[in-house]
């Protein structure tokens, strides 16, 4: 599989075996995570579960990498898990095989980096679980969300059953759930799903132009707030203003800080800038 950025250079490093199942680019600290099953529309296999694991926990300790991009090869992001490699016949099996994703699911979903997932096509079952790990969603007009578990009499996984009702809502999530029904990409933009629409032909510019944004934050503050914010459903009002005192205690502290605050005060151009919204 390929190596995320052995020699810690962080020059353009791309894989040059087209037949991996997942390609790692890492250009200017943003890592692109490319699914790359385009023939199965990115179906997750072995082969390619066991590719993420070691992607992301390189990426975890590699601080050098400050944004991650998420995307499919061809036409679609994700079509979720593949069937053909779903002959689990005991439950200690079957929860085996979801045990051994759980691990860099989690270690995904909070990141302390931002992570942009650029949708196009299908992002249906683990697919769209994995798009739900990002901390921002970015389709095209032919993107499609779906959660078909009950089709198949199976449950949502990869950590879906905590992110999509953080996300749309526990009475959406129900109905998503329930009805295994398909979501369009101005649905999911109305749902909250998606955080904006962009043109196919620039929706992967797009999603690199978020991530490099978002990497231009400051790396202490923004980790505070990502980690605070995954806890605040589970917390109180109490218990969340102790971790906003730590965490601008520790922000106060940080180089960062003070050179935004003295590019302030000379009006010199901010560290970080947001990129301008996509023209209707």
């Amino acid at each position: 599989m390929a190596q995320a950025n052995q020699d810690q250079t962080h020059d353009h490093k791309q894989d040059h075996n087209q037949h991996e199942p997942l390609q790692v680019a890492i250009d200017d600290g943003v890592a692109t995570l490319t699914l790359n099953r385009p023939q199965q529309k990115n179906a997750l296999d072995v082969a390619m579960r066991d590719a993420l694991r070691e992607t992301v926990y390189r990426i975890r300790a590699d601080r050098g990498v400050r944004a991650v991009v998420l995307r499919g090869a061809g036409t679609d992001f994700c079509a979720g898990g593949d069937i053909r490699s779903m002959n689990v016949t005991a439950a200690g099996a079957g929860r085996d095989r979801l045990d051994d994703m759980h691990g860099w699911i989690a270690q995904l979903a909070d990141l302390d980096r931002p992570v942009v997932a650029a949708v196009d096509g299908v992002a249906y079952g683990a697919g769209f679980s994995l798009a739900l790990l990002a901390d921002f969603i970015v389709a095209s007009p032919r993107a499609r969300f779906c959660m078909p578990f009950m089709k198949v009499g199976l449950v949502p996984d990869c950590g879906a059953l905590y992110t999509l009702p953080r996300v749309v809502g526990m009475a959406r999530a129900r109905e998503l759930v329930f009805s295994a029904r398909e979501v369009g990409a101005e649905e999911a933009l109305r749902l909250g799903v998606v955080l904006e629409i962009s043109p196919q032909e620039a929706l992967h510019t797009r999603a690199d132009a978020l991530a490099r944004a978002l990497g231009g934050a400051s790396p202490t503050a923004f980790g505070l707030a990502k980690r605070a914010m995954l806890q605040s459903f589970d917390s109180d009002l109490r218990a969340m203003l102790e971790l906003e005192s730590l965490g601008q205690g520790i922000a106060f502290t940080t180089d960062y800080h003070r050179e935004a605050v003295r590019r302030f005060k000379e009006k010199a151009p901010p560290l970080f800038q947001w990129p301008a919204p996509v023209a209707p």
